[in-house]
C-alpha cells in the first residue's frame, strides 16, 4: 500500500521521492525497525543500479515484518523512479554473470526432469542473456529474456542480444501459460512490487511449469556475522528475504509447491575481493594485485548466503 509522499530526495541525475508502504508480501504494517537510512545519493555513480558492482554499504530505512520475516525498506521510492535508474547504469560484469549463470544452470538441472517438455523459458533481469546460453544448453526452446538496463543488453553477444527486451517486466507483453520456465536471479530484492511479480510469473507460465528465483538470504550465517557490513544492506534492495519469507511470497502469489535451498556460489577470487567490508584504497590495491596476477582468476566456490527458490504451477 503506498501513502502520500513521506519526502524527497534530489540529486544530480536521480530524482527520488520516498513512500510508506505496508510489507510487500502480507500488507501488514505490523513491523520493527531493522535498521535506520544510511545513505547519501551525491556518493552514488552510474554502477549505483548495477548488477554484481562494489558495494557502497548504503541503505534505505530497513524495517522486519513481523508476519512474514520480510525486511523491506520503509520509506521506499516510487516505482518510475527505480525504472529510470535502472535504465540509466553501467554494466561492467559479463566475466562474474557467466559465472553466476553457470552455477544457476546447476542447480537447474535438478528440476527440468519434473517438466513436461521444454518448451518457452523467460529470464527476468537476464543482464547480458548469460542464463540464456544455460537455458539453450539444457534444450529449452523458444528461449527470452527482459533486461531494464541498456548497458548488459548491449554487452551481450550478438546471438543472444536478439532474444532480449529491452525495459522492465511487463507481464502484459507475454501471453498467458507462454512459458514452460521464468526465472529470475538477483532480481526480486530490486521490484517495487515483489509479489505482483510472482503473480504475473504465474499467469505466463504453463501448468506444470516453473518459476525458479535466486536472492540474497538475510538469515544466513555470513549476513549475520558481517552485519551491517554485509554487502546484501545496498541501496538497491528493497526488500531482503529469508527462507521463511521465499516461501511465503511464492505461496501467497499462488504457487502451489515451492522448494527452498541454499546455493554454493562460484566466482574469481578477485570478485569476492571486491565483496569484502575495507576500505576502498585497501580493495584498490588488492583488485589491482588480484587482477594482474593468476591468483585472481582462481575461482572459489563459497556458500555467501544465497538461496534457490523454485515453485510449481
Amino acid at each position: 500500500m503506498t501513502t502520500p509522499r513521506d519526502n524527497e530526495i534530489k540529486t544530480e541525475g536521480l530524482h527520488l521521492d520516498l513512500f510508506a508502504r505496508n510489507c510487500p508480501i502480507c500488507d501488514t504494517s505490523r513491523a520493527v525497525e531493522f535498521a535506520p537510512a544510511n545513505f547519501d545519493l551525491n556518493r552514488l555513480d552510474a554502477f549505483a543500479f548495477a548488477s554484481r558492482k562494489r558495494p557502497e554499504f548504503m541503505h534505505f530505512r530497513l524495517v522486519e515484518c513481523q508476519t512474514c520475516d520480510l525486511l523491506y525498506a520503509n520509506p521506499a521510492p516510487n516505482p518510475d523512479a527505480l525504472v529510470k535508474a535502472y535504465a540509466a547504469a553501467s554494466f561492467s560484469a559479463s566475466n562474474e554473470s557467466a559465472y553466476a549463470a553457470k552455477t544457476y544452470g546447476n542447480y537447474l538441472k535438478r528440476y527440468v526432469a519434473d517438466m513436461p517438455d521444454r518448451d518457452g523459458a523467460l529470464d527476468i533481469g537476464t543482464g547480458d542473456g548469460a542464463f540464456l546460453e544455460q537455458l539453450q544448453a539444457a534444450g529449452f526452446e523458444n528461449v527470452a529474456g527482459v533486461e531494464p538496463s541498456a548497458a548488459p543488453v548491449q554487452a551481450a553477444k550478438p546471438h543472444i542480444r536478439t532474444l532480449i527486451r529491452l525495459g522492465p517486466f511487463r507481464a502484459s507483453d507475454y501471453a498467458s501459460e507462454e512459458f514452460r520456465l521464468v526465472s529470475c536471479f538477483q532480481t526480486i530484492e530490486h521490484v517495487h512490487d515483489p509479489l505482483q511479480l510472482c503473480r504475473d510469473a504465474l499467469r505466463i507460465i504453463k501448468p506444470g511449469g516453473a518459476f525458479f528465483i535466486v536472492c540474497h538470504n538475510r538469515r544466513a550465517l555470513l549476513a549475520r556475522v558481517l552485519g551491517s557490513k554485509s554487502p546484501i544492506f545496498d541501496i538497491e534492495h528493497l526488500q531482503l528475504f529469508s527462507p521463511v519469507s521465499a516461501q511465503a511470497l511464492l505461496k501467497t502469489a499462488g504457487f502451489k509447491r515451492v522448494e527452498v535451498r541454499p546455493i554454493v556460489n562460484r566466482y574469481p577470487v578477485s570478485y569476492w575481493a571486491n565483496l569484502i567490508p575495507a576500505p576502498t584504497r585497501v580493495k584498490d590495491v588488492l583488485s589491482g594485485v588480484l587482477t594482474s596476477t593468476r591468483a585472481g582468476k582462481v575461482t572459489l566456490a563459497a556458500p555467501v548466503g544465497n538461496l534457490a527458490a523454485i515453485a510449481f504451477r
